[in-house]
């Protein structure tokens, strides 16, 4: 998929944050693009980039093997910024020194600004505030800058780090020693938004409404005159990829719903209410209940089910496509977004470490028998994709529809993936958005779910000893599900959802509430 834009790439060198980076450029309007900081030359030049970025890494310049910065980079005459290790990096190459910090910077700081006027740190004339003296920042790093490159000014300062920011405004070459990308840089989206428009002359056109005219004739061009099937799972993202698909082909388009017996209470009925009654979209529902269950008879490991229901999905899928024409001469549509791919290390970032298999990307086996896969939100990110969901039309209980991973509720049963198993959780998970959903908590949450865990614990009920098993609750705070924090729901709330839950679900006598982040955890626990 080619998309039309200006565009800014971020070179990652293993920076956590170097997404966050992609987002906040793209918050502010300009499309952005990530690679790896070895990736092809020609890979990333073809993105005809205005700009690169140069994410943080947990390396030192002067470490044997140490990433480098691509010849490319410097060569194309383009503005750069630097960001912590990719500003030490630029400072190396352009014969600035680089050392050891006497005292690390990890954590919040405040940075006094100096020197001269320049676009990256000109600040507040959008909203018509005075320009600052200092700005709140986010640091995370051990080595510092002390001497800077030739031709290069400092731009900030910190008690720490002497040049905090460095620029050169004839090459629009910057650099900043602390993060901007992290909500603990309250200023640090509009940095990003500098560079991109200010120093790189990004046009800032990133918009819902340009973006569906793009993806409608993407989509378009990749099928031709065919058909394409859709896997219909009733999420925002497939959703949106059949209003995007039915948009651009019409009644070509076949979407097919899987009832898996893995999906939450009701939902089934949902989805084929919403889209075959009230969308009209030509609309296949499979019950494979048994299908899948079969699939999953004495599994446990989280990987292994995700394969396992991945190819069950795929097959299911064949199986369909065979009664509209040959599944070789046929697409599939896929809702893969962003942190699917990134997640799972698929083909675009081979070298990633791999958190966890999504079943639409690590899933799919390889002798899958379609023409072609598409999957036009690959590159957006969740919030991207329920902005395009809300542009299209489509009705608020898909476009906030709480997040269910494609495996279902097999990935938040720990252990075997039984039917008792499955009915206790759907039970438990629906008293939970219940109750959330009446204190308002589906829009201020981005996920809630409960989690079935695989042991058993003491309890007394009606003065007899009980022997059941533990259900977790987990609802989390984010912006982009690459990092998330666990939300501080209300006590009373939380004592509703386990009072009920122990009360109106068999084999249930226990309630906890997880409390960990993303990192070190994941959101979901499988």
């Amino acid at each position: 998929m080619t998309l039309q834009h200006d565009a800014i790439v971020i070179l990652d060198f293993g920076s956590q944050y170097s997404q966050l980076i992609a987002r906040r450029v793209r918050e502010r309007g300009v499309y952005s693009e990530l690679y790896a900081w070895d990736s092809p030359a020609e890979k990333v030049l073809g993105s005809q980039p205005k700009g690169f970025i140069l994410s943080g890494g947990p390396a030192s310049v002067y470490e044997p093997g140490a990433p480098g910065l691509p010849g490319y980079v410097l060569d194309s005459g383009r503005p750069v910024l630097g960001i912590c290790y990719g500003m030490q990096l630029l400072a190396h190459h352009l014969g600035g020194r680089v050392s050891g910090s006497v005292r690390r910077e990890y954590g919040p700081a405040e940075v006094e600004l100096v020197g001269p006027l320049n676009p990256l740190l000109t600040l507040g004339s959008e909203a018509g505030l005075p320009a600052p003296d200092a700005l709140q920042v986010w640091m995370s790093h051990g080595d510092r800058i002390d001497r800077l490159p030739p031709g290069f000014v400092p731009l900030a300062r910190s008690l720490n780090s002497p040049y905090a920011a460095m620029g050169n405004t004839e090459t629009g070459r910057y650099g900043v020693q602390f993060h901007p990308e992290v909500v603990h840089t309250p200023r640090g989206a509009e940095i990003l938004g500098n560079f991109a428009t200010a120093v790189c002359g990004c046009r800032a056109d990133w918009t819902a409404g340009n973006l569906i005219e793009e993806l409608v004739e993407s989509i378009r061009t990749q099928v031709g005159r065919g058909q394409l099937v859709l896997g219909l799972s009733g999420g925002v993202d497939s959703s949106v990829v059949a209003a995007l698909a039915h948009r651009a082909i019409g009644d070509r388009l076949t979407c097919v719903f899987v009832d898996t017996g893995l999906m939450r209470l009701g939902e089934p009925q949902q989805v084929v209410e919403t889209f075959d009654r009230r969308m009209g979209m030509h609309l296949v529902a499979v019950n494979a209940v048994e299908e899948m269950l079969d699939a999953l008879v004495g599994v446990v490991d989280p990987e292994d089910k995700r394969r396992r229901i991945g190819e069950r999905f795929i097959r299911i899928f064949e199986r369909e496509a065979r009664k509209i024409g040959n599944p070789r001469e046929l697409h599939l549509a896929q809702g893969t977004i962003y942190p699917d791919i990134i997640e799972s290390a698929a083909r675009d970032r081979p070298d990633a470490h791999r958190i966890k298999s999504h079943h639409n990307v690590g899933g799919l086996p390889k002798d899958i028998e379609f023409a072609a896969i598409v999957e036009p939100l690959r590159l957006l990110f969740k919030d991207e994709v329920r902005r395009l969901g809300e542009a299209l039309g489509l009705p608020d209980e898909i476009v906030w529809r709480q997040p269910f991973p494609g495996p279902g509720l097999a990935v938040r049963l720990l252990g075997e993936v039984t039917w008792q198993g499955l009915e206790r959780l759907r039970e438990a998970d629906a008293i939970l958005l219940d109750e959330l959903g009446r204190q308002g908590g589906l829009r201020t949450t981005a996920q809630a779910f409960a989690v079935l865990l695989p042991v058993r614990s003491v309890g007394v009920m009606g003065d007899a000893r009980t022997y059941e098993q533990p259900v977790v609750i987990r609802a989390v705070e984010t912006d982009d599900f690459m990092t998330a924090d666990w939300a501080r729901l209300d006590w009373d709330l939380l004592a509703r959802v386990s009072q009920r839950i122990v009360n109106e679900v068999d084999g249930i006598n226990r309630v906890v509430y997880d409390i960990t982040s993303k990192p070190p955890a994941t959101i979901e626990w499988e």
